[in-house]
């Protein structure tokens, strides 16, 4: 049989999807399933714009610019000035999700051997874009207990190698939540300014700021115009996750014309997917307004309901949606598939991410999961009951003197079932 690359076989897995065919196995035995593991929002898509893309009429299929359609990337800049940020449709690279949009950048500035400054805990999916460039990610530890505040810059800069060619950062941050402030991207700025790297900036989140925060791009730093790339997404802002349609946007002309060249190579990006975001940058901002109050009560119901179980500590997240707590358990990677193959309550169990996959140490994440809060307040209320009769019973809880549990192995196929733990 012929053999897979190094490279392939050293893909990690992705932290959020791996248990799904635990999940599956689980549900095909009847037992409902809440998915805190993955941000699939339930929220409803702009009507408006699902008519623009059930109203076209196209005759022809057609390849679209490689670089996307023009009056998309005009209509974006409509959306980034309302937002602040001042840009040029001819800085704007249209992509097929977010996902490429860090492939395309990662490929087209990182030579093998390379390293990019991450504060951790960080997206599981930066590992594999990094992988493919045969580059390597640097991590500068956050603490749950400041609710994963940004490093100081002196933490960044003692990581700092002949070898290092970009920091990065998520804001707000996925896994965490944590929003990071205007003095925070002024220093990390300066910083890529000193040593002449680039800012990889992930804001796909930026309306998603709670507590009357505000965010602040990185596209605003005065004098970093070379440094900058910034990555963004529909998925989450419209609750589009199918549309797969993103951009990656920098102001360096060098390296927007070797991206441009990539994605020459890859012909195009959706069409589809181009026709509904434009037409949802007129999503009105009562739209906006109504998904922040909901986002702000259910991340209420995820922080109250943790820390209200003994032995759990959720920080209170300032953006996105998501969450890492740390629970009373010997290895998440085991409670998260135990939850999925040996528990239920009242008919149901809950999905979590395990939160090695988030550090480049796993043994960092062995007593933490990431949670979204993604389900309307009653199914999260659910969640969360069940979550804390599961700890009640879990073997390889770490306040009760027992055997720890034996590492999950993801790798494998779902065996039948066991007979659930019934309430």
């Amino acid at each position: 049989m012929p053999h897979i690359s190094h490279k392939g076989l050293e893909l990690p897995q992705s932290a959020i999807r791996k248990l799904v065919p635990f999940a599956d196995a689980t549900k095909a035995h009847g037992i409902h399933v809440y998915h805190l593991n993955i941000g699939q929002p339930d929220i409803e898509t702009p009507k408006g714009a699902l008519e623009a893309l059930a109203n076209t009429k196209i005759n022809v299929l057609e390849y679209s610019p490689s670089a996307g359609i023009q009056s998309y990337r005009e209509k974006l800049c409509q959306y980034y000035k309302q937002h602040g940020i001042d840009i040029t449709p001819e800085r704007i690279l249209v992509t097929t999700g977010g996902s490429e949009a860090l492939q395309m950048a990662f490929t087209c500035c990182l030579n093998p051997g390379d390293e990019i400054i991450i504060p951790e805990p960080y997206y599981t999916n930066y590992n594999t874009f990094a992988k493919l460039c045969d580059a390597k990610i640097v991590t500068v530890p956050s603490d749950i207990k400041t609710g994963f505040a940004l490093p100081l810059v002196d933490d960044f800069e003692k990581y700092i190698t002949p070898y290092t060619r970009a920091i990065m950062i998520c804001n707000p941050n996925n896994p965490t939540g944590y929003l990071y402030s205007e003095k925070d991207l002024y220093a990390v700025g300066a910083l890529c300014k000193k040593y002449d790297l680039y800012l990889f900036a992930d804001e796909v989140y930026r309306e998603f700021c709670y507590d009357g925060e505000e965010h602040f791009s990185v596209l605003n730093l005065p004098g970093c115009e070379n440094n900058v790339v910034l990555f963004d997404s529909v998925s989450k802002r419209y609750s589009a996750c199918g549309a797969r349609v993103g951009c990656v946007i920098t102001r360096n002309s060098e390296l927007f014309s070797a991206m441009m060249r990539l994605a020459q190579a890859r012909l195009s990006p959706p069409s589809f997917g181009q026709i509904f975001a434009e037409a949802a940058i007129d999503t009105p901002q009562e739209y906006f307004d109504a998904v922040m109050k909901e986002y702000v009560a259910r991340r209420n119901v995820i922080v109250e309901g943790i820390n209200r179980i003994p032995g759990c500590f959720c920080p209170t997240p300032k953006g996105a949606f998501y969450t890492v707590c740390e629970l009373p358990i010997a290895d998440s990677d085991h409670f998260c598939q135990w939850l999925l193959t040996d528990f239920e309550y009242n008919g149901a169990t809950v999905m979590l991410a395990p939160a090695t996959g988030f550090y480049s140490d796993p043994e960092k994440g062995r007593h933490q999961v990431r949670i979204t809060y993604c389900l309307c307040i009653d199914d999260l209320k659910a969640a969360m009951k069940c979550l804390e009769e599961a700890l009640k019973v879990y073997p390889g809880r770490t306040d009760i003197k027992k055997a720890p549990a034996k590492k999950a192995d993801a790798t494998k196929k779902p065996a039948a079932r066991k007979s659930a733990a019934k309430k």
